[in-house]
């Protein structure tokens, strides 16, 4: 296996661990919206706020990572 052919497998899986990351964050992030709304909390905790879209700021780039994964190999293996 070649080295671009290796480091596009590399920043695939590093795609898919931030995906999967993400996906784990919303679902927790919507449980605890979810439980603010039947405790009646109020939403302006910082903490109920920041874990959602922080889950979707993680799997926004873990798809661009496996979508882009091919041009980031070959920035990283020009001289090949």
């Amino acid at each position: 296996m070649k080295q671009n052919q290796l480091a596009n497998v590399l920043v695939k899986i590093l795609g898919l661990y931030f995906l999967v990351d993400g996906g784990v964050r919303m679902i927790s992030g919507a449980l605890n919206l979810l439980g603010a709304l039947t405790s009646l909390r109020t939403f302006s905790s910082f903490y109920v706020w920041v874990t959602p879209f922080t889950g979707m700021l993680l799997a926004a780039i873990g798809l661009l990572l496996i979508l882009l994964s091919r041009a980031i190999a070959g920035l990283l293996f020009k001289d090949e």
